[in-house]
């Protein structure tokens, strides 16, 4: 296939499945349990651990070999750079966080269900930019085999938007009183994602002396994510068994598709 094939496949792919599991509100009265949601936060977080370790860094560091015994520099630094990253958004957008219950960011005056989609919203940032810096990096090196890597990644990243569209939409529906609001806030959660992935997509082709520290950033990133929201949201306190577990099938399927088709 043409490049430009590969990456519409692959960026389109992230923003239907979370338009597909935001359709769900369509066709369940209620909010999932706190079981099943223990489960998906957990699924979740498992496929962003293992997308972060073989899609990410691994790559960045085999990008730089050419600094030698020093080629962990780039990974290194640029982990702690994705999370001092979501750390300034966490400032500077006011979110609110349905699992602890707490705001953050400005205190504006702006409707919960708002708050609740700008939570999710600035944490699909690190999804879309890993995405974008995958195919970019595919791009530079060229070949069918990058592309199937970056796409590997995409599938990866689409396989858990699913639950997390529903996550977000079936809460949102009690929040807003309607399905078709639900629905919407929902979808336009993911949107982030393929307009972030066209970002970094062009900052990883043009700049491809930085590609090593952009794939280290976006694992960066989305393991802030991880450690900051997504576990101890999944309330694995509650149901220890559930959630690791939901981690554990999570970071082994991710695995498993970046290392058959990367």
């Amino acid at each position: 296939m043409a490049p430009i094939v590969w990456i519409v496949i692959g960026f389109s792919i992230i923003f239907l499945a979370t338009t597909l599991g935001s359709a769900l509100v369509w066709f369940f009265p209620n909010e999932i349990s706190e079981k099943v949601n223990t489960v998906f936060l957990g699924f979740a977080s498992g496929i962003m651990i293992a997308a972060s370790v073989w899609s990410l860094l691994i790559p960045s560091i085999e990008g730089a070999a050419d600094y030698g015994k020093f080629s962990f520099v780039p990974a290194a630094a640029g982990v702690l750079a994705g999370g001092l990253f979501l750390v300034l958004l966490d400032h500077a957008v006011p979110h609110f966080h349905k699992g602890t219950g707490e705001e953050e960011g400005p205190r504006l005056a702006l409707a919960k269900p708002v708050k609740m989609f700008l939570a999710v919203t600035i944490h699909n940032i690190p999804e879309g930019l890993s995405v974008g810096f995958a195919f970019g990096a595919a791009m530079s090196a060229g070949g069918e085999g990058a592309y199937i890597g970056a796409l590997a990644l995409a599938i990866g990243i689409a396989i858990q938007n699913f639950p997390e569209g529903a996550a977000v939409a079936l809460p949102m529906k009690n929040a807003t009183g309607s399905r078709g609001k639900a629905f919407l806030y929902g979808t336009a959660s993911g949107a982030v994602e393929p307009l972030f992935a066209v970002v970094g997509f062009f900052l990883a082709s043009v700049l491809s002396a930085g590609q090593p520290w952009f794939l280290a950033f976006a694992a960066g990133a989305m393991l802030f994510v991880v450690a900051e929201d997504l576990i101890p949201d999944s309330h694995l306190g509650s149901h220890p068994h559930l959630g690791t577990w939901g981690v554990m099938f999570g970071f082994v399927i991710m695995m498993v598709l970046d290392v058959a088709l990367g």
